[in-house]
């Protein structure tokens, strides 16, 4: 296994270096040429630097897009179009190969207690070479705030659905989800079967389960300390009752909850500025938040429905040290989708699109290959 990651295809283990674009680069000879088209404009970008690398945290931005919701809740959208000025388009490298595949949009899901910049790096690998839509989900980032009700996983399946209807209505979509929302992917599969393969023609599920979530875990470092046991979902509420003092707690526990940022969110020795700016994401989503989605990740169990994913191209990728979402959950998904792809991120912990932005963002070249090729055969 590499040190850096390994990917294996469905039954059996084919261990390779992730990062390498050799495999896309194979495909423009005939595979898929619209996804590795992107997998080489992204390397040629990256030969002076690495993207994102001087860009500064959460100043990838475009105009906002308001997407209402079906319980009225106003969600924010961006959407980064193709530029069609950039050096080298794709549809230069397509005409090499004598084939125009159907362009793809990218959709792209965050976490709980996260926003739409998480996807920083993924932002600036394929801004302007592919067209990408990235959204705060409900009550968190620049997003309206949900009632109660409407706090939970189905909920959100649901908001997916009215973002790719008002911002990709027509052409192919993947779908990229981490953590919190890849389980909304999943529900999104429960919900809207037909779409898939249809529709959706590929999906990425990135530190993420269908279910068998140790709950008390999430808390952290939302709160100081970490609660465990039968009496956790009680003590929530009954702090969710009183979330203005457990915010103003929060602020004046800061270094403490960035030490605890630090170990939940990364495997190994990271930048400072990635611990501040994943502990400035989750200081800025209110308790209230926090404890309304609580519950539904302790009750989550929709793994009898990811099996509806299994008709298109699905990446799985994890962190080895993720202490969120372990590996054995990546495993697991891996399991009950034949024919996806596991991509296993040594020593990288639960923000692996972080961590090893350079490995995801080769997987998710390879994703997109896959994926156009497909829908260029309906």
């Amino acid at each position: 296994m590499s040190r850096q990651g390994s990917r294996h295809g469905s039954g059996h283990g084919r261990g390779r270096l992730a990062g390498s674009l050799a495999g896309s680069l194979a495909g423009v000879l005939g595979v898929a040429a619209a996804g590795t088209a992107i997998g080489v404009l992204r390397q040629q970008r990256q030969i002076s630097r690495r993207a994102g690398d001087d860009v500064s945290f959460g100043s990838l931005r475009s105009p906002a897009v308001t997407v209402v919701a079906s319980d009225g809740v106003n969600l924010h959208v961006e959407v980064d179009e193709v530029d069609p000025g950039t050096p080298g388009t794709a549809d230069r490298l397509l005409r090499r190969v004598g084939r125009r595949d159907p362009d793809v949009t990218v959709v792209f899901v965050h976490g709980f207690c996260l926003n739409l910049d998480c996807w920083h790096f993924q932002r600036a690998a394929y801004r302007g070479l592919v067209r990408s839509v990235y959204y705060d989900q409900r009550s968190h980032g620049r997003s309206d705030d949900s009632t109660r009700e409407h706090s939970n996983i189905d909920q959100l399946g649901r908001d997916l659905k009215e973002v790719i209807d008002s911002v990709a209505p027509d052409g192919p979509v993947v779908l990229v989800g981490h953590s919190m929302g890849g389980m909304t992917i999943i529900a999104f599969a429960e919900q809207f079967p037909e779409l898939i393969g249809e529709r959706v023609v590929g999906a990425a599920l990135i530190s993420t389960t269908a279910g068998g979530l140790d709950p008390g875990r999430i808390l952290l470092p939302m709160l100081p300390a970490r609660l465990t046991g039968p009496l956790t979902s009680r003590v929530v509420r009954t702090l969710r009752l009183r979330h203005g003092v457990v915010d103003a707690a929060r602020r004046s526990a800061r270094a403490a909850a960035t030490v605890a940022t630090d170990r939940l969110a990364f495997g190994e020795d990271v930048p400072a500025s990635y611990v501040e700016f994943v502990d400035k994401m989750l200081g800025a989503t209110p308790f209230e938040t926090v404890a309304d989605f609580f519950p539904h990740f302790a009750s989550l169990d929709k793994f009898d429905f990811v099996e509806r994913l299994a008709a298109v191209p699905v990446s799985i990728i994890c962190g080895t040290a993720d202490r969120l979402t372990s590996v054995g959950h990546s495993r697991k998904l891996h399991s009950r989708l034949p024919g996806s792809q596991l991509l296993e991120c040594e020593g990288a912990g639960h923000m692996v699109i972080m961590e090893r932005h350079d490995l995801v963002n080769s997987e998710l070249d390879q994703l997109i290959t896959a994926a156009t090729a497909r829908a260029a055969e309906r």
